[in-house]
């Protein structure tokens, strides 16, 4: 059903490679339009390798082959009778402009457009893209080169100058990712000192480092994590704190 409401624009960037942003646009895509009711559209503009179109089509041949996958697809085809969201895959600089045309056509209003940057912000139409976001999340490790990466380009890009063009109620919010247990908590509570003296939001949650966030699926596997066609089992969620993260995504976006 069409509403007048717009849907949120929301991209999980950052100018480092290897920090988790296509496989967390998947794992919060899939939480929300399959297990909390909203509807999702993804933007797959990270060319060339388009990770997140290729993701779907593996995702297709794991619930044909592997039982467990299959099973839970039934049952989720049964509990909520909803369609897969879509994966549009184009290039930055025509980003906007498939979501438009997608949300002119669809007959039901998305709530939630999320858009799958390429991690270099020279790449023609990423920065146009990310300034129309209504929110970026950018995820950081604990490493030096990935924080300073991170806080510089962060800094610079909200210091762009606001033009017509740009989305003035913008919000970039920081979060960590691929938090180990055995770092130590000095250095994490050292980087944020940094992170708030340059007054840049930075998310409570710290989600946990796990194997399943790199590893990709074979066909093989009893349980679900990371998939397009279906959610990650909650004991997962709560085992790397997405649970959490999604908890805290969704009082930010006011969604």
């Amino acid at each position: 059903m069409k509403t007048s409401k717009k849907p949120l624009k929301i991209s999980f960037s950052t100018q480092k490679g290897g920090v988790g942003k296509s496989t967390l646009t998947t794992l919060v895509a899939s939480v929300l339009h399959y297990r909390l009711g909203y509807n999702v559209v993804v933007i797959d503009c990270d060319f060339p390798q388009h990770s997140l179109t290729h993701m779907r089509e593996r995702d297709k041949n794991n619930i044909i082959q592997n039982e467990y996958h299959k099973k839970a697809a039934m049952k989720q085809f049964h509990n909520i009778n909803k369609k897969a969201y879509p994966i549009i895959k184009t290039k930055s600089q025509y980003a906007l402009d498939k979501a438009a045309e997608y949300e002119e056509k669809s007959p039901v209003t998305p709530d939630v457009i999320f858009f799958d940057l390429p991690g270099t912000a020279n790449t023609t139409g990423v920065l146009t893209t990310l300034k129309m976001m209504d929110f970026i999340f950018s995820p950081i490790t604990a490493d030096r080169l990935v924080v300073e990466s991170s806080l510089s380009f962060s800094k610079a890009f909200l210091e762009l100058p606001k033009t017509v063009e740009g989305n003035e109620k913008q919000e970039l919010w920081l979060f960590w990712n691929q938090v180990d247990g055995r770092e130590k908590t000095e250095l994490y509570a050292a980087y944020q000192n940094v992170i708030e003296a340059l007054k840049i939001p930075l998310m409570q949650t710290k989600i946990r480092d796990s194997k399943r966030f790199r590893k990709e699926t074979d066909g093989t596997e009893n349980y679900i994590f990371r998939s397009s066609l279906l959610p990650a089992e909650v004991n997962l969620l709560k085992a790397t704190r997405m649970n959490l993260f999604i908890y805290e995504f969704l009082k930010i976006t006011h969604l």
